[in-house]
């Protein structure tokens, strides 16, 4: 069970004794609004933990040499402070949560190297892919295989010595002798 410091529980007495001050003088820093202690039913006054370290301090200060007025200056200052330094976090965080939101708005979706889909900043690019050190080897085609296109429909073999002067030369004889063959 965690300790509430805020909680009202000691009676004047009480918080007197531990702050190591007469009942009265907690009531006079009542008055000047040094320590506004929490009312229990019947007006009685409740102080907290928080209330008696807030006595301790304005005791110190007074042993110092500061007023009454000078202590309740710093203690409105370090109000001032502690409030304006809870803001600063509050904005902080809330800057931060649109940062996060800005930059998922911002991202953008890329085909990745195996097909999937990657998120990505928008304006970077993805890491260059890694060169293969792999070494492939070319093994031409056996000229039987290698019949393809005009010479496959003609029925002619790419068998080594043969040149496209001599297709061209065989092509021509055959269109002429189909044209004689018409005209006899």
């Amino acid at each position: 069970m965690a300790i509430d410091f805020t909680q009202p529980v000691f009676v004047i007495s009480v918080a007197a004794e531990l702050a190591d001050m007469h009942p009265q003088t907690l009531r006079q820093y009542d008055r000047m609004g040094l320590v506004t202690p929490s009312r229990a039913s019947g007006r009685a006054r409740r102080y907290s933990q928080l209330d008696v370290q807030k006595l301790r301090q304005i005791q110190e200060l007074s042993q110092e040499g500061v007023s009454l007025e000078g202590i309740k200056r710093i203690i409105q200052l370090e109000n001032q402070v502690q409030a304006l330094q809870t803001r600063v976090t509050e904005l902080s965080e809330e800057l931060e949560r649109e940062r996060r939101a800005r930059q998922e708005r911002d991202m953008i979706f890329t085909a990745g190297s195996a097909g999937d889909v990657v998120r990505m900043a928008r304006g970077t690019r993805r890491s260059p892919r890694k060169v293969s050190q792999a070494l492939m080897l070319y093994r031409p085609a056996k000229p039987e295989a290698a019949a393809t296109g005009r010479d496959a429909i003609l029925g002619r073999d790419t068998a080594p010595g043969w040149d496209a002067a001599s297709a061209r030369r065989d092509a021509t004889s055959s269109s002429t002798t189909k044209r004689r063959g018409s005209q006899k």
